[in-house]
């Protein structure tokens, strides 16, 4: 395969790869962006038949898309026809969190798709429609300054507004001091016959234990039903029979609670899991609910359906509900795609440059093969650099903190060896020496101490300390040190400058080649149209963008090494500035005479 076909092939290859991540039927043109909705039931296993599941939406891409409240959001079946009934619970764009119900027609393995971006939607279908007829009522408790409504439409509302419960554990709940009750008015959807088939679920959260606080309860006397929490005990009670008593649950946490009543039998699940059962059924009551008449807490996403759910369901809808990792498994959205009307012309684009290369003329390939060698010279060099900033600037940190201890007192060096040199005094350890060794302060340091051990072993007294031409000549070295350490660190930066000033000039000239070569040929050939035109003169411009991407990374990258270079080379500077300093102060000539003969720091 020639070079040209590798390259047109690698264009090609990328064009049909976002191709095949954009094969489902996009729904409807008008929406510009969708996210992919993965559900997985093997996060709740024995799950069947349809749900209306949470999806906890908090993607950047949905809030800089969406409209400002949410009414643009759609959920697709896998189909990419059907539209799915949802409910938006909340949707915050400043806090960057949203809380959409949506309801499936059947929990399986399948891809939903959520569409937003779309300023003019209209207002989507009914919210009760998310909801399937065996729920009585649903209270999300997201309501701020009104009455807690029925999410299901039945007209099951509460009769009075509740205390806020921020952060709870789905957006908001209610908070409840012990003495301050809410009512539910019941309507005709809510009643129970004797015996008859119901399930209600609550998330709950409590501080301290409390004795038969009262979460629920419903009736009066014989005829009546209560769920407690006894001293932390969840309990269930129809008329005077009340469920076993079990472990208590966790206080400051949120637990999921449901009751079943099916026939005779009331059961009762913690967290997912059976918890106790009641030989006893269901009353017949049609009256209001109560909650909280004695409970001091917090309560959340209460639900009454009219059916007895299985323990599956029962799992399912706490998993999906607590935001673990389980729920984020069960219903996981994917990467955001931009559609026809937004992001498909990108992909129009990226087919158009397939069509571009396989128009381009010789010259404009041995224009672009070498824009490749310098942008894999290039980005060679900038990734050996990075890696080589990081070592040295780590070398730097370490050693500038066991400077500190040796700098108080240079005269640790008159005698020292080199492995004391080297261990700063026995300072440090071998293996700090080792991430050390490519720091340029400790190569200079290597380089003044053995300066001043190699003058003070010539001296024939300690005392007579060192003349300011001794310290001109380690301070020479030390500079010395520093132009060597600096052309280690700029080594390589010219294959970046090249990049940058050559690549757009190398394409410039492809291009210049292959506009002169086009117009040669119809010149030739006295034909002149814009089908004829257009296709060679596409091309010869590709060497120009292709010289153009080699070119502005490079400049960026260049730009961001040479300033920590310089930051490199400014930290040595400040370093030699101390070295020589204390070094005056610490090896001061004994016999009266100046030590700077002429010199000054």
């Amino acid at each position: 395969m020639t070079f040209r076909h590798s390259i047109a092939a690698a264009l090609l290859v990328s064009t049909a790869i976002l191709h095949a991540e954009d094969k489902a039927e996009w729904w409807n043109k008008e929406w510009t962006q969708r996210q992919p909705l993965t559900i997985d039931p093997s996060a709740a296993p024995g799950a069947s038949g349809g749900a209306t599941l949470l999806l906890r939406v908090s993607d950047d891409s949905v809030f800089s898309s969406a409209r400002e409240d949410g009414g643009d959001l759609r959920v697709v079946s896998s189909d990419g026809k059907t539209e799915l009934p949802h409910q938006v619970e909340r949707y915050d764009g400043l806090m960057g969190e949203a809380y959409v119900w949506v309801k499936v027609p059947e929990v399986k393995k399948e891809t939903l798709h959520l569409y937003f971006g779309n300023a003019n939607a209209p207002a989507p279908g009914k919210a009760s429609d998310a909801y399937g007829k065996d729920l009585a009522a649903v209270y999300h408790f997201s309501e701020t300054g009104s009455a807690p409504a029925d999410a299901t439409g039945n007209g099951n509302n509460a009769a009075a507004p509740a205390m806020v419960a921020d952060g709870a554990i789905i957006g908001s709940g209610v908070r409840f001091t012990g003495n301050n009750p809410l009512t539910l008015n019941t309507t005709e959807s809510l009643a129970w016959t004797a015996g008859g088939n119901a399930t209600i679920s609550l998330w709950l959260k409590f501080a301290a234990p409390q004795a038969n606080a009262v979460l629920l309860s419903r009736g009066e006397g014989a005829q009546s039903f209560r769920v407690l929490l006894d001293n932390g005990v969840p309990v269930v009670q129809s008329g005077n029979t009340r469920s076993a008593a079990g472990n208590p649950i966790a206080a400051n946490t949120w637990n999921h609670l449901t009751v079943v009543a099916e026939g005779s039998s009331l059961k009762l699940f913690v967290n997912g899991e059976p918890y106790g059962t009641a030989n006893a059924g269901l009353p017949a009551l049609n009256g209001p609910v109560i909650l909280a008449s004695t409970f001091a807490g917090d309560l959340d996403e209460l639900r009454f359906h009219n059916t007895a759910l299985d323990a599956a369901t029962v799992r399912l809808a706490f998993t999906n509900q607590s935001g673990s990792e389980a729920a984020q498994k069960l219903l996981a959205a994917g990467a955001t795609e931009g559609g026809e009307s937004g992001g498909g012309h990108v992909m129009e684009h990226l087919m158009l440059f397939g069509d571009i290369a396989n128009n381009m003329m010789f010259d404009g390939w041995i224009a672009i093969g070498i824009c490749v060698i310098m942008i894999v010279v290039g980005w060679t060099v900038a990734i050996k650099k990075f890696a080589y900033l990081n070592k040295i600037e780590k070398g730097n940190k370490l050693f500038l903190e066991q400077w500190k201890s040796l700098s108080t007192d240079l005269t640790a060096l008159d005698h020292a060896d080199a492995s004391s040199v080297k261990s700063m005094g026995g300072v440090v350890d071998e293996e700090d020496q080792d991430l050390m060794k490519d720091s340029p302060l400790y190569h200079i340091y290597h380089i003044g101490a053995g300066e001043i051990s190699h003058r003070i072993h010539k001296m024939s007294a300690r005392q007579d300390g060192l003349p300011g031409r001794s310290i001109q000549a380690i301070r020479a070295s030390l500079d010395a040190g520093l132009v060597h350490e600096n052309h280690r660190l700029t080594h390589g930066l010219v294959y970046l400058t090249i990049s940058v000033a050559g690549g757009p000039y190398v394409g410039l000239l492809g291009t210049v080649v292959g506009v002169m070569i086009t117009f040669a040929i119809i010149a030739k050939s006295g034909e002149v149209n814009v089908n004829s035109i257009a296709p060679g003169i596409a091309s010869a411009l590709l060497a120009t963008v292709v010289g153009l991407i080699v070119a502005i990374p490079a400049l960026f990258i260049y730009s961001y090494l040479n300033s920590r270079i310089k930051n490199v080379v400014a930290s040595m500077q400040v370093f030699i500035d101390e070295f020589v300093a204390k070094m005056a102060e610490f090896y001061q000539p004994r016999n009266g005479s100046s030590s700077s003969d002429g010199f000054s720091i």
